[in-house]
């Protein structure tokens, strides 16, 4: 790919998306990038990005902000799935409209963007789209179902999408980071703060959640983690590789689980989760 490309990235007012449009405006791409606040993206204009207003749970959001680049540049080349949170909570306790929320904006806002840029993609025979997903997509951790769920559903999207478009001169690649020293932690915690407290038969369990959700990045796991930048680095390798793999892992801790995952039964999964997670009775 040219260096000049088009690149439209979603989720840019901090880490991944933030560090990703940075890296690659540098590297002279025509980036655009999106926020559903576009105050946040101050610092990304002022390094030449071109930034937009998008929010991935609005359609008209997400076609006015398609329709500025094909204004404003021709094309489409690359799309960045970026944007998206995590909802934690014992199942049972967490609210369906909270993992609707999840979904629409992990899932539902990642397809119909897809849906939107791809005719542009097909017309001028090539395009790249990279969908931001996790290790999480190939492992559950207790209380985290909901998140997990929309992962697991990405790892399905983009697998039956690299077949669909391929035709077309569209390659799909899906990047699965670990831990990532973001403000990641923060929001996740935010998210789940109604369902901590109180003296319902999930409260211990959701209080461990949080504050494990907490402390591992405060911890020695964080070792095994790594800053947006190192995701930035596989989004442009995935960009700009003639042929990309199909999935990039990214950070030891995203090898070691899944690694430990695929190796360990379903009971012996279990039995290493009792040991990190009270179970509720």
């Amino acid at each position: 790919m040219s260096s000049t490309r088009t690149v439209l990235i979603t989720g840019c007012s901090s880490g991944i998306g933030e560090a990703t449009a940075a890296r690659l405006v540098r590297n002279g791409w025509d980036v655009h990038a999106t926020a559903r606040r576009p105050e946040t993206l101050a610092g990304l204009a002022d390094a030449g990005c071109t930034t937009l207003a998008l929010d991935v749970t609005d359609e008209a959001s997400m076609a006015s902000a398609v329709d500025a680049v094909l204004a404003a540049s021709g094309r489409i080349d690359a799309l960045v799935n970026n944007a998206g949170y995590s909802q934690s909570g014992a199942l049972e306790s967490v609210d369906v409209d909270d993992v609707r929320r999840q979904f629409e904006t992990n899932v539902f806002g990642l397809l119909r963007l897809t849906q939107l840029v791809l005719p542009a993609m097909r017309a001028q025979g090539s395009g790249r789209i990279v969908n931001i997903g996790s290790m999480g997509g190939r492992l559950t951790f207790p209380g985290g179902g909901a998140y997990h769920a929309s992962k697991y559903a990405l790892e399905a999207l983009s697998d039956a999408l690299r077949f669909e478009v391929a035709g077309f001169g569209v390659q799909v690649v899906l990047v699965e980071p670990g831990l990532i020293t973001t403000n990641f932690e923060g929001a996740a915690a935010t998210a789940m703060a109604d369902y901590v407290g109180g003296d319902g038969p999930y409260a211990d369990f959701n209080a461990a959640v949080l504050r494990s959700t907490t402390e591992v990045y405060a911890g020695p796991m964080v070792k095994l983690g790594g800053p947006p930048e190192a995701v930035a680095r596989t989004i442009e390798k995935a960009l700009t590789k003639k042929r990309p793999r199909p999935r990039y892992l990214v950070t030891p801790s995203a090898y070691g689980a899944v690694a430990t995952r695929r190796m360990l039964p379903d009971r012996m999964w279990d039995l290493a989760m009792r040991a990190q997670f009270p179970q509720p009775k």
